[in-house]
């Protein structure tokens, strides 16, 4: 009997034992924020390094201009990171992979090494981010569900009162130039000429971005405050004593020479690059004059003509430049050798010329970025109008800072018109990897005689020419010269080869 009721109270104590078990194994699943032990491999990192690609001309370098992207945030693939400013073109770089990223190895301002990584992109990140949030909603809804108990009196008005002070305005300034990253090189160029922080204006452009007229009216303004500073600080300053006796005029006073360090712009250091090497072709100068009076009359009827038939992608006034680049191009197909370059051989490492079938032709162009060469390609298959809507669209993007690395790529030929700011004869520098360059001098009005001995109006521009005298000779030169010379003096002449 003793034995019975021993054992039967055995079996009570150890059911109550089983059952408390279950209830505290049941507790510990609802306590929130318990780690999930099957689920710890999804919290190993898989980091991609994102290279800064190659992108042309040779650049190794380039400067970053904004970022798009900041730590923590999440990007998917083919969406832009940042934009890299180079020596020649702004280039906006996009992303390989999606995740989250989780390093940026620049600042904006520095300068980018090709080929080196830039950002670090977490490709697991994505689905970390999203079960977190999931986590978190759930631990919220589990503590908001446990809160049964009723706040305190007191606890809800410092509640009622938060609420009141949230919804208040904030009376935080303004932060200054929050789109100024979006500014163009060119905006970008300017501030740094000028020593302004573009950050500290306030844009007034599209997006709210800071432009030309937004930097002038800030360093307008920041003068006159330091000059009526300066004025009333002198004016307190001055003794009440008698006036000091004059002095020697300033003139007699010697002058002290200061000299400042300033960096080169991205342009000018390439351009410094890029001339050094090409003083080393030996250059030599041949000058001729042409007579554009004809040209001048065909130009003003097509112009005439272009104004009374406005088609769409078509431009509305034609320059002298289209049809001296389709000229240079007439000229290069019976002297292909100017649309060469010079090259060392490696099977033999000796000096070969490269014939290049297409008249890629670069024209030289003054920017607020400095000189830039951006190409019109295959000029020989191109008509007039094409050629002028295509320097148009080149001499728009340069404007604007948004030419691309493939806009400078693949000149065979280089045609740089001085004349439109003023000078009548230059002598060109050969860009590397040509053999010639045209340089267009001012177009004036001289008297000259006609066939009668009339004496009549004429129009006159003067080519100056610079070839490389390693490989194409004067007499060459002087050929093509003429070719280029008879075809602008009768421009009819093109009509008969256009394709």
């Amino acid at each position: 009997m003793f034995l019975q009721r021993g054992s039967r109270v055995l079996r009570q104590q150890w059911g109550a034992s089983k059952a408390m078990g279950k209830m505290a194994l049941g507790n510990k699943k609802a306590v929130p924020g318990a780690p999930r032990w099957f689920s710890e491999s999804r919290r190993l990192y898989a980091v991609k390094p994102v290279l800064l690609a190659d992108i042309g001309e040779g650049i190794v370098e380039c400067e970053v201009i904004q970022w798009f992207v900041e730590p923590g945030a999440h990007v998917e693939e083919f969406s832009p990171l940042c934009e890299v400013q180079s020596d020649k073109a702004s280039v906006e770089i996009t992303s390989r992979f999606s995740g989250v990223v989780k390093k940026l190895y620049y600042e904006t301002g520095e300068m980018a090494k090709v080929g080196k990584p830039f950002v670090d992109i977490d490709i697991q990140g994505g689905a970390e981010a999203e079960d977190a949030g999931a986590s978190k909603a759930a631990d919220a809804s589990q503590e908001a569900a446990s809160s049964s108990t009723p706040a305190p009196a007191s606890q809800s008005l410092q509640q009622t009162e938060a609420g009141m002070a949230a919804q208040e305005p904030s009376s935080t300034p303004k932060v200054k130039g929050k789109a100024a990253a979006l500014a163009t090189p060119a905006v970008r160029h300017l501030s740094k000429e000028l020593k302004v922080d573009i950050a500290d204006i306030d844009g007034t452009g599209k997006d709210g971005r800071v432009t030309k007229e937004d930097i002038y009216r800030f360093v307008q303004q920041r003068d006159a405050s330091a000059s009526a500073s300066a004025a009333s600080q002198s004016a307190s300053a001055l003794p009440q004593q008698p006036p000091p006796p004059a002095q020697a005029p300033a003139s007699s006073q010697p002058s002290v020479q200061t000299e400042t360090r300033v960096q080169l712009t991205n342009t000018q250091h390439q351009m410094f690059k890029t001339m050094t090497r090409s003083l080393s072709i030996p250059h030599f100068l041949y000058s001729d004059e042409v007579d554009f009076t004809d040209l001048v009359h065909l130009r003003a009827r097509l112009n005439k003509v272009l104004a009374q038939t406005p088609a769409a992608g078509q431009v509305a006034k034609l320059s002298y430049l289209p049809f001296i680049i389709k000229a240079v191009s007439m000229a290069l197909y019976q002297f292909p050798i100017l649309n060469s370059r010079v090259e060392i051989d490696p099977a033999t490492n000796k000096p070969s010329l490269i014939m290049r079938s297409l008249h890629n032709i670069g024209v030289a162009m003054d920017t607020p970025q400095g000189l830039l060469v951006p190409v019109i390609k295959d000029v020989g298959s191109l008509n007039i109008l094409s050629i002028a809507a295509e320097l148009s669209r080149l001499q728009g993007l340069a404007v604007q800072g948004k030419l691309t690395p493939a806009d400078f790529s693949g000149g065979t030929i280089t045609v740089s018109n001085i004349g439109n700011i003023g000078g009548t004869y230059l002598s060109p520098v050969i860009v590397e990897r040509e053999v010639a360059i045209l340089g267009i001098g001012r177009m004036r009005t001289v008297p000259a005689f006609d066939d009668k001995d009339n004496v009549v109006k004429k129009h006159v521009c003067n080519f100056s020419w610079s070839a490389d005298h390693r490989v194409v000779d004067g007499a060459t030169m002087a050929r093509a010269a003429e070719v280029v010379r008879r075809v602008a003096e009768e421009p009819d002449v093109m009509v008969m080869h256009l394709r």
